[in-house]
């Protein structure tokens, strides 16, 4: 995209104030995540939830001098607008025409699952046949996919775009702004399905994408689907595959062999080694090998391609390092795109140094002047303390770095230059192609080394508490509840990003967990739920909020505020028992609290109090009397205090269950770590943890051999077994050895053998083919859950998370 505003103002439709010449080539959607003001305008976009309006003063103090906004601020000068009716309606409209006017080849990919590894594949696969832009991330929704479209220019051929939809409708409007010659079905699934009527629904809406298509590729193993586009599109070049021999590409030879997999496409057979033979990995290869057909790439070149194909790693990894510093490794991939994306990661720290280690850019037609000439604009804007370059290309350009500027000629050189381990309390990006290894930086720099670690994945956080305030009014806050190290994830990693997500207050049991976030620079009000006396004074310090519980905290407290000379009143939140019968006044002591609290420098900020049984819909009419009672409270309580505090009551289950009770906030746990006790809310959330191992050692195990401490375990025949680093002082209780759980291998569950070591365990892997030394083996995510592992346990979901060794590494995770 390169277009002046006024240009941008004629495609649209809309009103320019201000300085029409100004030239745009960004458009930036999130003031917290701007990576460049160069030629960048900020959007906001209203939804029913809120106000990108809210954020224009953010965006124009980091340097943007272009809002696109619905309405005009006059208060900001020295600012062009373009005034627009929909801030969403301009981005198709101006995408559309950007699209139509690009005249390259298109390929749209749609479906419930598959579309982000299909595209990255076919992008290895085509950048250097044409040349290829393509979403980035998973860009594929009402805001995303123009984004997407907007990032062509003049010097593409090819274009591939995911296309996205999670309600009926929508697809009608991105088949408008996106047509694509080749459209691409994936798997469909459970994936928003619940926000459709019926699966059939679901896949009227999808394939409405291919109206104006040439070619159609899609799942014909999906008899629905067949159906339905050979009925609706029966003018168009259709092309099926998938497992079944009716398809027009299908898989020939048998996948559980050690062989070659044999692909026939239309009576022509395609050979070619595969390492991961699980179904969802073949179908999509299938896929991929139809649109390469489709582009006339010869079968010798599919087969190289294909051998060169390499895991598609969508993910950013923050991790604690030495010295006070964190890494965010992303040496997954490298091109302008990730460049970007890893930026825009940087910018949800708030610690104000830091240092970048960045490689040749490789597998990208383009001029390298003109490139590296664009990233060092992106890198020169960060103002990094230190850029280190691997590579012959890009120490070339090193000159063109504004900062302390070193240069490597591969990742060897820099670690025995020993730069890196010099550097203290910083953030550290490692951003490399693959083949510089630069994970080996990571392995240097983190601060635990155990092969065990405890994946957390922030984007599933975000989406899960969107989903709870999506059953909740606009206006209502969010309290989210980080006490015991944030249920074992990480505090302060927790934190700052719930920060940096604007949530309202925080939670935690005691003063030290909010001191600590305090001191690494949390500033979101925080609640301190159980405050101990010896710790107000800290707690005034610290400008926490402390729990009131009781006339002696409360005294108690107060004497600390008029002890510490603070002159205004101290904000204090109230807590009132309605049944639970562990903290809280009584209803026959809100007279007297309510003429103590008139006398005192202290105003209270919220009155609360604590569900016992919300997830218990077997206890519905208990918990309704506590609803009651508490409204009865609070409200005499308010009216004797003359003023209206914040009132909250409602927690996890307590958001799904009972949102009509939701008064001014509600308070967010384990169901923002994707947890309820509900079938279909659970069905709503995304998994956010996973604890995984890898195995250390495989042994074969004689008839009558015994394994473990106690030779609790006999083997019955020649068995297989792995030992993975990981046992009870982890947090694995000793109470699922001897096959009471399972931990998953390659999706399959090995039962547990033999008793479960302090730093080890055993697991019988007889079952599992393909199985070798270094493989990952997950102790609970997806197969076993967390849920099934705390069945396991015989335990609850937060015992088991608030049991993780803080020995075991945490890894931060953004896809």
């Amino acid at each position: 995209m390169n277009y002046t505003v006024q240009q941008i103002a004629e495609i649209t439709n809309s009103q320019v104030i201000g300085d029409s010449d100004i030239m745009i080539k960004n458009i930036a959607y999130d003031s917290r995540i701007i990576y460049s003001i160069k030629n960048t305008a900020f959007i906001a976009i209203n939804t029913h939830k809120n106000s990108g309006e809210k954020f224009i003063e953010s965006a124009i103090d980091r340097g943007i001098n272009v809002i696109i906004s619905e309405h005009h601020y006059p208060q900001f000068e020295n600012t062009t607008w373009l005034i627009v009716k929909n801030a969403v309606d301009f981005l198709q409209k101006l995408a559309k025409y950007h699209f139509e006017n690009s005249h390259l080849k298109s390929i749209g990919i749609t479906g419930s699952n598959g579309k982000t590894i299909l595209k990255e594949w076919l992008y290895q696969c085509l950048w250097n046949e044409f040349p290829t832009v393509k979403s980035p991330k998973s860009f594929n929704s009402q805001i995303g996919l123009p984004l997407s479209l907007l990032q062509i220019n003049n010097t593409h051929q090819l274009g591939i775009f995911e296309v996205g939809i999670s309600k009926p409708h929508e697809m009608e409007k991105l088949e408008n702004i996106f047509h694509p010659q080749i459209g691409l079905l994936t798997h469909i699934g459970t994936a928003h399905a619940a926000n459709f009527s019926s699966e059939e629904e679901l896949i009227d809406e999808k394939i409405k994408l291919f109206k104006d298509s040439e070619i159609i590729i899609y799942n014909g193993d999906h008899s629905v689907v067949d159906e339905k586009i050979k009925k609706l599109y029966s003018d168009k070049k259709l092309i099926s595959y998938g497992f079944k021999k009716e398809n027009n590409v299908f898989i020939k030879s048998n996948i559980s062999k050690d062989e070659n997999i044999v692909v026939e496409y239309f009576g022509e057979e395609i050979s070619f080694p595969a390492h991961q033979r699980d179904e969802a990995t073949l179908t999509n290869a299938l896929a991929l090998i139809t649109v390469l057909k489709e582009l006339n790439i010869q079968n010798k070149k599919i087969i190289e391609k294909i051998n060169l194909l390499k895991a598609v790693e969508m993910r950013l990894e923050a991790i604690e390092g030495n010295k006070g510093n964190i890494i965010i490794n992303d040496s997954f991939n490298l091109d302008l795109d990730s460049l970007k994306t890893a930026m825009q990661f940087l910018n949800e720290y708030n610690k104000p140094k830091k240092s970048l280690v960045l490689t040749d850019i490789v597998g990208v037609n383009a001029n390298s002047k003109e490139l590296y000439e664009e990233v060092s604009e992106l890198v020169n804007e960060q103002q990094f303390e230190s850029v280190f370059l691997i590579g012959n290309e890009i120490s070339k350009f090193s000159e063109l770095f504004k900062t302390k500027t070193y240069t490597f000629i591969d990742t060897k050189e820099l670690i025995e230059s020993k730069h890196l381990t010099e550097i203290e309390n910083q953030i550290i990006l490692l951003k490399g192609a693959r083949k510089f290894e630069i994970e080996k930086l990571k392995d240097i720099l983190e601060l635990r080394k155990h092969d065990t670690v405890l994946e957390v994945n922030l984007n599933a956080i975000l989406h899960n508490i969107n989903y709870h305030k999506s059953l909740l009014k606009p206006e209502t806050k969010m309290m989210a509840m980080v006490k015991a190290n944030a249920y074992g994830l990480g505090s302060y990693e927790i934190s700052e990003f719930l920060q940096h997500h604007h949530i309202d207050y925080l939670g935690v049991a005691y003063v030290d967990e909010g001191v600590e976030l305090r001191k690494k620079g949390i500033t979101t009000p925080i609640i301190v739920m159980n405050p101990e006396q010896h710790s107000y004074q800290t707690i005034i310090e610290y400008n926490l909020e402390p729990e009131i519980y009781s006339f002696r905290v409360l005294e108690l407290f107060y004497e600390a505020v008029q002890k510490s000379g603070y002159d205004k009143k101290y904000p204090i939140h109230v807590k009132l028992e309605t049944g639970m019968h562990r903290l809280g006044f009584k209803d026959f002591e809100l007279d007297q609290l309510s003429e103590t609290l008139r006398d005192k420098n202290l105003k209270v900020q919220s009155l609360f109090s604590h569900l016992s049984s919300s997830d218990m819909p077997e206890e519905k009419e208990f918990t309704l009397k506590q609803f009651e009672f508490f409204s009865k409270t609070s409200s005499y309580l308010i009216e004797k205090l003359g003023y209206s505090p914040i009132r909250h009551i409602l927690n996890s289950s307590g958001i799904t269950s009972y949102s009509d009770h939701q008064y001014n906030m509600v308070r967010i746990g384990i169901g923002m770590l994707g947890e309820s006790p509900d079938a279909e809310i659970q069905k709503q959330l995304q998994s956010v943890v996973s604890f995984k191992t890898v195995i250390s050692q495989i042994s074969l195990v004689e008839n009558g051999e015994s394994v473990g401490y106690s030779r609790r375990y006999k083997a019955d025949h020649l068995t297989k077994i792995a030992t993975v680093p990981v046992g009870y002082a982890d947090g694995i209780p000793r109470l699922i050895g001897n096959q009471v759980g399972n931990l998953g291998v390659h999706k399959t569950l090995a039962p547990i053998v033999g008793n479960i070591c302090m730093d080890m365990m055993m697991i019988n892997i007889d079952n599992i083919p393909y199985v070798k030394e270094g493989d990952t083996v997950t102790v609970f995510n997806s197969k076993p859950s967390l849920k099934e592992f705390a069945g396991y346990c015989k335990t609850i979901t937060y015992e088991v998370l608030t049991s993780i060794s803080p020995r075991v590494k945490r890894i931060y995770i953004k896809d």
